[in-house]
């Protein structure tokens, strides 16, 4: 009855046929305040103003604003202190606050001077004494210090305000010996501690001594938690001394939950440089040795215990440990970890439980770093994974099979091996089309592509195609040819992509998969480059451009407004440039047989002073072939600079060591050194290539090529005079060694993890985005810049934005009236502001001068810079147009000046007139 009753009063304004009086209706209005639902305490809150205009009264507004107060406390003012950290007035409200005999108040004043402290150093220092004298007041409840104890984790902004902090905490630590009190002092105490960065030692020291001494369980854990925090904030200041306390309690411990949260700790820091501190020499000190110390030997004993978790922690701090230390006398400590390995391997891949498999991701990621630092015991590593992969759960065989494509991309030599049995495991799996077998046979055939390092032979590929028609769904096919595409293996993914053109429903989808189609079928063809055969080199690559266009075009069809495609199509566009640049080249090379440097060319060198020209039209060519392949790296480096959302893998296949990028600036290296100025050639610059590390078979590759090529140039150059047939024929090998490489299309190319995008609103605006905005030329623009950055649903999965830089820029575009003598620095505009974003919002102003009448093209370009401090070129750009009126005043005087001189200039012609 009561909500009908409500619903009618929220339904009209007049509150419904019935007419209600003012107490009445303030009564229905105050159930809306207090119900349950959020949405009928909003539709509420925006009743006010119409029940205030209906009865004007002021016994019923002040008794209105009393609930509305109860409804927004000093807690709305505690969420805003990210807004208004610095406002007065709020401070002092808070303050005043906290003085209150009303509970409800009290605690919201409590609640919004946190928030207030870890925003403002301001606030922080004016309230830490009235806070201390609050805790130490005998007048204060208990309950009441338990809220207020945990504002002192703020007090880290300077050194005194912290160091008054940490002495009233230790003070309470020692005064209130009651276990609510010890584990919230205690947590604020590692809080402080871990912000300040201060006084971090003496901390874990303190908590160290509570896990040992304190008989009670829920202090313990809570010393092992705050143990944690430290140990992954700042693993450096744990001294051996610590580590030794730490081994000593869990060694003791009969509880195998306290057992498990100091393993935790301890294998968090083994993968430190706390394990180094722990097993170094300190000077007047005899270090231990790492199969003798007590680290160890805890490790050791957890291995093989009856608790997963622990038994896992165990095996992680032996792995860290074996991978860690560089003594080579460690052959029983190897063992054990790979001992430890199995046994876990074995016990957990059996069960498909959430908690073993949390426990076997622990075990496989222990195995990919034992293989990348030990590499000796990488086989026996990957044959006890290919033995349990038979008899494991579907859900074990995922995460194993993803660890054996992790170690066979870091040791290719393991992969000829593995591939046999991989194949016997993907003829007997999938014999249902579950999601996990489903999953299984994108993860094996991931594995297999990893292993077979060339292209796949025809026995491979017909087992897979045989086993996805048999169970497979389409978009299982799709996800294994796009890992095809990764992997290099064009073949497969074309035959796969050919597959799936007639089991999509859109034709975007189509098109998309006809051109992922054409640009594997293009770079098949480059798979027929041989050494030395320059004309078969010329005829594949015009034969992959042939497919490369057709490619193109359909990307283009497959793209929306929504998904513009836009890096692809760049990708692909600037991979076509490059095998037209290669083709072109070659083409080059091959002019200095068919059209050799002519007679007079010597005479023509002495003429000019350049001794290239001797060399006939085939210098100015490698010149322009030079320039080409500096352009193209050029526009790949701006590519990377657009590509603030791509995965690392993606970003070093563009950029990095085995970049695209750096294949243009090889070649043009080489041009330089070989053709145009061999003398000044340095190959410094091109020198740390080999010692980058590679994190693919594909990256290993290309750097390979890189020193092969580096290593040809660096010996032909200052031997031969330039143009010789040997330097041609280098550049023409240079080229083949590249291509013949396959091309690995990254995960951006297909996927999008990340998503980030800026949106810019000016103002002034104009109505119609083809209208200019009028401003007088004495006058200056007052141009307002607002942005909203917008994520997906994983923001900062790869990187964050730190700040907006915003570019404006001005242009003239028409003029009008005559010209005038204006000072070059209000002829243009050209200004740039960085701002960083609150809440993902950002404003600032610029102020626009445009002393010359006419049109201006406005631009506003966005950029943003990540943690690291690398500047992006995120986009987007926007236009708009300003026209330039003359002032009215300027305007008459001119007018003025006009009539003043046509009387003088009627009277000169008179004049003109008599005498002729």
């Amino acid at each position: 009855m009561a909500s009908n009753s409500t619903k009618s009063f929220l339904a009209d304004a007049g509150y419904g046929e019935q007419e209600l009086d003012a107490n009445s209706a303030l009564m229905e209005l105050d159930k809306g305040l207090r119900s349950g639902k959020l949405g009928e305490q909003c539709e509420a809150v925006v009743r006010f103003p119409r029940l205030f205009q209906k009865y004007p009264f002021p016994i019923l507004i002040n008794s209105a604003f009393l609930k509305l107060a109860d409804v927004f406390r000093v807690g709305m003012l505690g969420s805003l202190a990210s807004i208004i950290p610095e406002r007065k007035n709020a401070h002092h409200s808070i303050r005043q606050s906290l003085d209150s005999h009303d509970n409800v108040e009290v605690e919201a004043a409590v609640f919004a001077a946190a928030n207030f402290s870890a925003q403002s150093k301001d606030f922080a220092v004016g309230i830490c004494n009235k806070i201390s004298e609050m805790i130490q007041g005998l007048a204060t409840p208990v309950d009441l210090k338990l809220k207020l104890i945990p504002i002192l984790q703020h007090m880290h902004h300077d050194a005194i305000l912290a160091s008054s902090a940490r002495q009233l905490l230790q003070q309470l630590v020692t005064s209130y010996p009651s276990t609510k009190m010890v584990i919230v002092s205690l947590h604020t105490f590692t809080l402080l501690a871990a912000s300040s960065l201060v006084d971090t030692p003496k901390q874990i020291q303190l908590l160290l001594q509570y896990l040992k001494n304190d008989p009670r369980k829920a202090v313990k854990r809570l010393a092992i938690q705050d143990l944690k925090l430290l140990a992954n904030k700042t693993p450096h200041t744990w001294s051996r001394e610590n580590i030794q306390a730490l081994c000593e309690c869990a060694l003791q411990t009969p509880y195998d939950s306290l057992k498990l949260g100091m393993l935790s700790v301890l294998s968090t820091l083994s993968g430190t440089i706390a394990v180094k501190h722990y097993f170094s020499i300190a000077s007047g000190n005899v270090g231990s040795s790492p199969r003798s110390s007590d680290l160890v030997r805890l490790a050791q004993e957890c291995c093989y215990h009856n608790n997963r978790g622990i038994a896992a922690h165990g095996v992680r701090v032996l792995t860290n440990i074996t991978v860690s230390c560089q003594e080579k006398d460690l052959l029983a400590l190897e063992q054990d970890a790979v001992f430890g390995l199995e046994s876990l391997l074995v016990l957990c891949s059996q069960d498909d439980s959430p908690g073993a498999q949390a426990t076997l991701k622990i075990a496989l990621n222990c195995m990919v770093k034992l293989a990348k630092g030990r590499p000796h015991l990488s086989q026996s590593v990957v044959e006890t994974l290919l033995t349990q992969l038979h008899s494991a759960q579907d859900a074990a065989r995922i995460l194993m099979c993803h660890c054996l494509a992790a170690i066979a991309m870091q040791l290719p030599v393991l992969g000829d091996g593995m591939l046999g049995d991989l194949m016997e495991l993907y003829k007997v799996i999938g014999r249902s089309a579950t999601d996990k077998q489903q999953e299984l046979l994108v993860s094996l055939a991931t594995v297999i592509f990893v292993a077979s390092q060339k292209a796949l032979s025809a026995e491979v590929k017909a087992v897979i195609k045989q086993q996805l028609e048999s169970v497979s769904n389409g978009w299982t096919v799709y996800r294994i040819a796009r890992q095809a595409s990764r992997m290099g293996n064009h073949d497969m993914a074309r035959e796969l992509y050919q597959s799936l053109l007639t089991q999509v429903a859109s034709e975007h989808f189509y098109f998309w998969l006809n051109s992922l189609k054409e640009f594997s079928h293009a770079e098949q063809c480059l798979t027929g480059l041989q050494e030395e055969n320059y004309s078969s080199a010329l005829s594949c690559i015009a034969e992959s451009l042939k497919f490369y266009h057709k490619g193109i075009a359909s990307l283009t069809a497959a793209s929306t407004p929504l998904n513009p495609l836009s890096f692809q199509c760049e990708f692909v566009k600037l991979r076509i440039d490059l095998l037209q640049a290669f083709s072109q080249l070659i083409c080059t090379c091959n002019s200095l047989k068919t059209s050799p440097p002519p007679a007079i060319a010597t005479t023509i060198a002495m003429t000019l002073g350049n001794d290239l020209q001797r060399c006939g039209r085939i210098s100015n060519q490698m010149k322009q072939s030079m320039e080409e392949f500096r352009s193209l790296a050029s526009r790949y480096g701006d590519l990377y600079q657009a590509s603030f959302d791509a995965d690392s893998a993606t970003l070093r296949n563009v950029e990095l060591y085995p970049k695209q990028q750096q294949s243009c600036l090889l070649i043009s290296h080489a041009i330089e050194a070989l053709i145009l100025d061999p003398e000044s050639a340095s190959f410094q610059e091109y020198g740390s290539t080999g010692a980058a590390h590679a994190d693919s078979e594909y990256e290993r590759r290309m750097m390979s090529v890189y020193n092969h090529v580096l290593e040809e140039v660096e010996s032909l150059n200052r031997k031969y005079t330039p143009v010789s047939y040997m330097h041609t024929a280098c550049l023409c090998n240079a080229i083949i060694s590249l291509l013949k490489v396959p091309l690995s299309f990254q995960r951006y190319f297909f996927q999008k993890l990340q998503s980030t995008s800026i949106k810019l609103a000016l103002s002034p605006s104009p109505r119609n985005p083809a209208e200019p905005i009028a401003v007088q030329n004495n006058q200056q623009l007052a141009l307002k810049v607002e942005g909203v950055v917008q994520h997906g649903s994983k923001p900062g999965l790869f990187r964050k934005i730190q700040s907006v830089c915003l570019n404006v820029s001005s242009t003239l575009q028409s003029k009008s009236g005559q010209d005038y003598k204006i000072p070059i620095d209000n002829m243009t505009n050209e200004m740039e502001q960085r701002v960083e974003p609150h809440n993902d919002y950002f404003s600032t102003q610029f102020l626009l001068n445009f002393a010359i009448l006419g049109t201006h093209n406005i631009t506003v370009e966005s950029s943003v810079k990540d943690a690291n401090g690398i500047v992006w070129k995120t986009g987007p750009r926007t236009t708009i147009f300003v026209k330039s009126l003359e002032d009215p005043y300027s305007q008459q005087i001119r007018l003025q000046q006009q009539q003043a001189q046509q009387p003088l200039q009627q009277q000169q012609q008179r004049n003109a007139y008599s005498r002729f």
